[in-house]
């Protein structure tokens, strides 16, 4: 499926939320997959979409759920009828939060992918999620982007995907052991969550090839296929970006941000700054100061 696939910056940009509609120059969206999963929450008209072969019209208040690596499709109905709807795109294996008594969301999600589950969710079942909302929100957080909408935007999103799970379950969907024994499970397309877990203290890219049972340089070329860098840049730029975080929302000093980070001392966390970002962390704060 390699001339299928649609880039996307997940290491960056674990979600996006954005509207879409009809009159874009890129719909139709032909047959495409991608590593996030998909949520789309049509708003006005109706559209025909594929996914796995299967075709079915989504209209208004409708959602539609693409798991991840999935092909699928959006093209216009008979009549060519003007459409809009909005999108969420997530890594479901950044959303690591579950409660101690269950899988975490992705086992959930790929184990309701091997059984079948439907995607498609009527207007009614959308309504009860109180989708449209959602998707307002995180759209509207993801615009103003002010203190914590990051959170925000997941406190949402983890809020939806309970309640399509709960869904299912009222189809008959259970989560059962098999889900239990995907949390077990490490590979190249879920390693982040396991990075990301481990910023803070230092994490190396040999631990992190042993944790998805590779050799390094085998683990290496795999994950620059699949993330298009380095898993040593992306531990950097992972390392900046919450850098950049506690600049922005905090007055921690150098030295605690360095430490909170994973980086060894101050000069460390400054110099890669300097090279990821073209300032220091001081220069960066002065900008902040400067744009309020």
């Amino acid at each position: 499926m390699p001339f299928l696939y649609e880039h996307g910056d997940m290491l960056n940009r674990p979600v996006e939320c954005f509207w879409f509609d009809t009159d874009s120059k890129y719909f139709p969206v032909h047959a495409h997959w991608h590593f996030y999963m998909e949520l789309i929450f049509m708003c006005e008209g109706k559209v025909e979409m594929s996914c796995a072969g299967e075709k079915f019209t989504a209209e208004k208040g409708d959602m539609v759920l693409f798991h991840p690596k999935t092909v699928h499709s959006i093209g216009y109905c008979t009549g060519g009828e003007k459409a809009k709807y909005a999108v969420i795109k997530l890594d479901i294996s950044r959303m690591s939060l579950t409660p101690s008594y269950a899988p975490k969301l992705r086992s959930i999600f790929r184990n309701a992918e091997k059984k079948r589950t439907p995607i498609y969710f009527s207007a009614s079942q959308a309504a009860e999620m109180h989708a449209g909302e959602v998707f307002a929100g995180c759209i509207e957080e993801m615009r103003q982007q002010k203190y914590g909408f990051d959170l925000v935007i997941r406190s949402a999103l983890y809020g939806l995907l309970i309640n399509v799970i709960r869904c299912w379950q009222s189809g008959g969907f259970s989560v059962d052991s098999e889900a239990y024994s995907e949390d077990m499970h490490c590979d190249i397309y879920n390693i982040t969550e396991f990075i990301d877990e481990r910023l803070s203290s230092g994490v190396q890219v040999t631990e992190v090839a042993e944790r998805c049972g590779m050799s390094y340089s085998y683990f290496a070329k795999k994950f620059l296929a699949v993330y298009g860098k380095t898993c040593k840049e992306y531990i950097e730029e992972m390392r900046i970006i919450k850098a950049e975080e506690f600049l922005t929302f905090t007055d921690f000093d150098l030295a605690r941000i360095s430490s909170e980070t994973g980086f060894s001392d101050c000069s460390h966390l400054i110099k890669s700054f300097r090279k990821l970002r073209g300032i220091t962390p001081k220069q960066y704060r002065l900008e902040l100061e400067k744009n309020k």
